[in-house]
């Protein structure tokens, strides 16, 4: 009988698998296998965290609704140590990572698992990613996602990994549909774009630029806030590749980019629910 492996680099084809790296987690090993350019990584998978945790105790707590109790236990839970050490160890020495949930629940038109989570940046120690990672599985037991799945999912689900990636420190950054989600359309693609990282537009901390274009990657329309931050180049590089992992995932992507020093790197790939 093959042991479900509890961490897993993005070139492990088994990272694929949705139910045990996650949506994030699988989207990117997908990528990865596929000669996109994605920051190098591993997965804690959600096996990881059902081998460590009381999953019994934890049910019964959730099942009384006694938050307290069950974010008790998770944080009580060790993460694989030695197992993540030895995958981190492959990573460019020195570098800062993301440490990023993993959601195993799969997105529907109804549902959304994108946000439910916790996103920990510019991590820069070994001890800081243990301790980040229990802070992933403890965002699993938030009012809010609780809450979330209760009416949504399943409240018993409790499969969730965890990315570790290289961090990208980015001097542009952002998201992009394959198709306009607002006015529907499907022969156009929506960018928006912001100097620094991705999170920054993301979160909605800042107002990026918003750029409009058609399938071949030709800009038909956008609107700039400051300076200008991406080159009709730059834009139509991102279209190419968004049209490939669209037609690699059978459907519209929404996904997240950045740009550093040496070029284009794509973070997150998920499919466009609201089509």
């Amino acid at each position: 009988m093959t042991e479900t492996p509890l961490v897993l680099p993005f070139t492990d084809e088994r990272c694929r698998d949705v139910d045990l790296t996650g949506g994030k987690g699988a989207s990117l090993a997908s990528m990865t296998a596929n000669g996109l350019p994605v920051p190098p990584g591993f997965v804690i998978t959600s096996a990881a965290f059902a081998a460590a945790v009381d999953g019994d105790t934890l049910l019964a707590h959730l099942k009384e609704r006694d938050l307290d109790a069950a974010r008790a236990v998770v944080a009580a839970t060790q993460p694989p140590r030695e197992l993540i050490q030895a995958a981190y160890d492959q990573l460019p020495a020195n570098c800062s990572v993301a440490v990023r949930s993993s959601a195993c629940a799969e997105d529907s038109s109804d549902a959304s698992y994108a946000g439910q989570q916790e996103t920990y940046l510019f991590v820069e120690t070994f001890e800081e990613v243990m301790d980040k990672i229990v802070e992933c599985w403890l965002s699993f037991f938030s009012e809010r996602a609780l809450f979330y799945r209760e009416h949504k999912g399943d409240l018993n689900d409790i499969a969730m990994a965890v990315v570790v990636q290289q961090m990208v420190d980015a001097t542009k950054a952002g998201v992009m549909f394959t198709v306009d989600p607002v006015n529907h359309r499907r022969d156009r693609i929506v960018i928006e774009a912001a100097f620094g990282i991705g999170e920054n537009v993301v979160s909605g901390e800042v107002t990026p630029d918003y750029y409009t274009l058609d399938r071949k990657g030709a800009l038909k329309k956008s609107k700039i806030v400051k300076d200008q931050v991406m080159a009709e180049s730059e834009l139509a590089d991102l279209v190419k590749l968004g049209l490939h992992l669209a037609e690699l995932n059978g459907g519209p992507q929404d996904i997240e980019w950045a740009y550093d020093d040496t070029g284009l790197f794509m973070l997150q790939s998920r499919p466009v629910t609201t089509m």
